[in-house]
């Protein structure tokens, strides 16, 4: 099932805990060149939840980055929510065999994509020579892509300032990433994909067009898309209670299902 819905990009974190919802680990999958306090606000936001977050930032490989993954996994207690975004939402969905539930930012099931797909990904041209740039000038090529984050109105409130600073990943792990990136193909597993999928997406997205998170949900079997105006690639900054609050009533609502007997 697929319902498209808006979102008003709430602001502050008065977030209503529910006492009722079984124990849940959510582990977390960050986005390319990003560390993984781009999510504290969040965890700040879900204090009922367990949470996990997976450092790959180091990682040499595409290999290390998939085991440091199931070290994660191997951690949990409980239903697993896999949480991603951008890079992170294309490494869920290759473990979603194993969660309980996917959570999904700026998604997309295969970034690198032809010209006539313009409108759900990148060409594999341009992530060979963000590579070059990276062994060139890191620091250069990690500030263009962060100018690629937000839409206009949102770098004009000031959002860029609540990023975290440029460089907390190495070299080889950025290169690991971007590798990831250009290779990976999960548009093949979402018909299997059993657990429920929640996705929120901007519609100003100039990274992971809005168009991938369209054709995510109209293959995954249980999925249900969020689409928040005017937001670019991060669309969780500065909406993060009433993200958290939509995940609530989401996976309250699962657990409701799951608990229901079979007749």
């Amino acid at each position: 099932m697929t319902v498209i819905a808006k979102h008003p990009g709430l602001h502050s974190c008065l977030c209503a805990v529910s006492t009722s919802m079984k124990p849940c680990t959510i582990l977390w999958l960050t986005g390319w060149s990003f560390p993984n306090v781009i999510f504290n606000r969040l965890h700040a936001c879900l204090t009922e939840f367990h949470h996990i977050s997976v450092d790959y930032s180091r990682a040499g490989t595409p290999e290390e980055m998939m085991r440091l993954i199931d070290e994660g996994v191997a951690n949990a207690r409980g239903p697993l929510l896999i949480a991603g975004w951008s890079l992170g939402a294309l490494l869920a969905l290759k473990f979603a065999s194993i969660a309980d539930g996917l959570l999904l930012f700026a998604a997309t099931a295969k970034f690198t994509r032809s010209k006539e797909e313009a409108d759900r990904g990148w060409s594999d041209a341009y992530l060979r020579e963000m590579i070059r740039s990276l062994k060139h000038d890191r620091h250069e090529a990690e500030t263009k892509f962060r100018q690629l984050l937000f839409a206009e109105e949102e770098g004009a409130a000031g959002m860029p300032g609540f990023l975290p600073p440029i460089g907390s990943w190495t070299t080889p792990a950025l290169i690991a990433g971007l590798q990831i990136l250009r290779h990976e193909d999960c548009l093949t597993l979402l018909p299997e994909i059993s657990c429920p999928v929640l996705l929120f997406h901007g519609t100003e997205d100039k990274v992971c067009p809005v168009g991938a998170a369209e054709e995510l949900v109209s293959l995954l079997p249980d999925a249900e898309l969020i689409t928040l105006t005017g937001r670019g690639h991060a669309p969780f900054i500065e909406s993060e209670a009433g993200i958290a609050e939509q995940l609530r009533s989401w996976w309250h609502e699962q657990q409701k299902t799951n608990d229901q007997p079979s007749i």
